[in-house]
């Protein structure tokens, strides 16, 4: 039989161990058991922190692993690539993990290949910044987090320190970026990489909160683009992939257009998207299993794009902030129980300060138009 390691076990993880289960694979997953949700269905649970490589690599090396893998986690994929390399597995290079993981290396090298980012800084506290130089609003965020933690959005000078240390406080570094605030509407684009070969997926629309934290309230595919519009985004991520060295493995990018309709690159990460964009809605929106394109690249497997012929349904993932979310769920379930595809929402609603601490969510699809109009009216996804 052959082996699978995956770094993490939370709920996005669960859905690669379903996966490779699935296709025969004898499955070890390494995470802290707090929040591991994906314990339960692997062949084997190891309770060590992603971050900890070293601890995980002694034991891996004794399993011998097909390959190593990791989805919707920017803290795994140093560990992922690190392991890979010690032991001749496939991943990306330690130098493209760098470059795909620390948001002001990735910057620094998109800008040097003038590729369309926000203008940035990388400052220490407010003492560092040349305010003459600085046109506010700006982004306040930490250089290695993801899912919207430790993000926010500053009007005034007085509140950029407050800002500084928020971020810091989710960050394993002691310098943050300062980005130029770009306003227009945010897209995340989904590939897939065998062998340096960038293979487009999907375009998904993010709907967010807003200022100041920018929390997603949710996801819809496939995006309501232009073909061309689509084609130009398409075109600056690939180049992108390319200059972040990305050889191997699924990547998610997010950018924004402008009102102008200029395209502004936000971040390049070298991992599926989280929030069930790669596990779920790239499926459910084209037909395409990205999860086991995920484990077919790290064993070393072609992936299979006979099968890649885009079904163009609806996915849409809405998140529960607080219980009027939660009727607008029910009421959605009530009323169009078949495209409800699954759901989960806690039983005690909790304050929402990013995207871990959401209080639950409903995935659904359709065909339907219309349809699809009505619902995000009901939960607000209109812009």
């Amino acid at each position: 039989m052959k082996k699978l390691v995956v770094i993490g076990a939370n709920e996005f993880q669960k859905k690669l161990v379903v996966r490779a289960n699935e296709l025969g694979y004898e499955t070890h997953v390494f995470a802290w058991e707090e929040g591991a949700v994906a314990k339960e269905i692997a062949d084997f649970f190891y309770p060590i922190s992603i971050t900890d490589k070293e601890s995980i690599f002694k034991f891996v090396s004794q399993i011998n692993p097909d390959g190593i893998c990791s989805v919707a986690s920017d803290m795994a994929m140093p560990t992922v690539n690190y392991i890979a390399k010690k032991l001749g597995l496939i991943g990306n290079s330690l130098e493209s993990t760098e470059l795909t993981t620390n948001k002001f290396k990735m910057r620094k090298a998109l800008s040097e290949e003038n590729l369309p980012c926000p203008n940035f800084y990388l400052v220490k506290d407010s003492n560092s910044i040349d305010f003459e130089g600085i046109k506010f609003p700006v982004i306040i965020k930490p250089i290695d987090r993801s899912g919207s933690r430790g993000i926010r959005r500053v009007e005034y000078i007085d509140e950029i320190d407050n800002a500084i240390e928020n971020a810091k406080t989710v960050s394993s570094e002691d310098r943050v970026l300062v980005e130029e605030y770009i306003d227009g509407k945010e897209y995340s684009v989904e590939h897939i990489t065998q062998n340096g070969r960038h293979i487009f997926l999907q375009i998904t629309e993010k709907f967010t909160t807003g200022a100041p934290n920018f929390i997603e309230k949710g996801h819809l595919s496939p995006a309501r683009l232009s073909n061309e519009k689509k084609q130009e985004i398409i075109n600056i991520v690939e180049k992108s992939l390319s200059v972040l060295k990305v050889e191997n493995g699924a990547s998610h990018s997010e950018v924004k257009i402008t009102p102008d309709g200029k395209i502004k690159i936000i971040e390049i990460a070298a991992r599926m998207g989280g929030d069930f964009i790669g596990s779920d809605m790239v499926y459910l929106s084209t037909g395409f299993d990205f999860l086991e394109s995920v484990i077919r690249v790290a064993v070393g497997e072609p992936i299979k794009l006979d099968d890649f012929n885009p079904i163009e349904k609806n996915s849409m993932v809405s998140f529960i902030f607080n219980d009027f979310d939660k009727g607008k769920f029910e009421f959605l379930k009530k009323m169009y129980p078949t495209i409800i595809k699954e759901y989960y929402i806690k039983k005690e609603m909790n304050n929402v300060y990013d995207s871990s601490s959401r209080n639950g969510y409903f995935i659904l699809e359709t065909t339907n138009k219309e349809l699809l109009s009505e619902v995000l009216k009901v939960t607000n996804m209109e812009d």
